[in-house]
């Protein structure tokens, strides 16, 4: 088959999939509860608080500086603040299950494409690496 009638197909199938996933029930609820997140300042500025005061304890640490537990406690503080607001912990949920979405998307591309066939359920457990690695008993 020529090169660019197969990836016309490719793209075809991928635009199908694409579809899939936006007619996907889970996925408007999730986009919902992140469009409400950005449509909301204070739960985006305890958002952005929270990830500059880990980022900065993580610099900290990846420095080899010793942590304070002032600054551990005041990172606590609002990262708690954080999960207590509904539409952020809703935000955080709904970011997550996309991640998981898109893992699983990738896993199963990245899995088809090494394997040259389309994975099993067996191909796609954690571990999975293949045959011929010698881990297979």
């Amino acid at each position: 088959m020529p090169v660019e009638l197969e990836e016309n197909v490719i793209t075809t199938k991928t635009q199908d999939l694409c579809r899939a996933i936006v007619e996907h029930l889970e996925l408007s609820a999730n986009r919902r509860r992140i469009d409400a997140f950005l449509a909301d300042a204070g739960a985006r500025g305890q958002y952005e608080a929270v990830t500059r005061k880990a980022e900065a304890l993580q610099e900290k640490q990846s420095q080899g500086q010793p942590l304070d537990g002032g600054e551990i406690a005041d990172f606590e503080k609002h990262r708690e603040a954080l999960l207590n607001n509904p539409i952020a912990r809703d935000f955080l949920e709904a970011r997550e299950e996309l991640h998981k979405i898109q893992h699983s998307i990738q896993k199963h591309v990245s899995k088809t494409l090494e394997l040259g066939r389309v994975p099993t359920a067996t191909d796609l457990e954690e571990g999975a690496c293949g045959q011929g690695c010698g881990c297979h008993h």
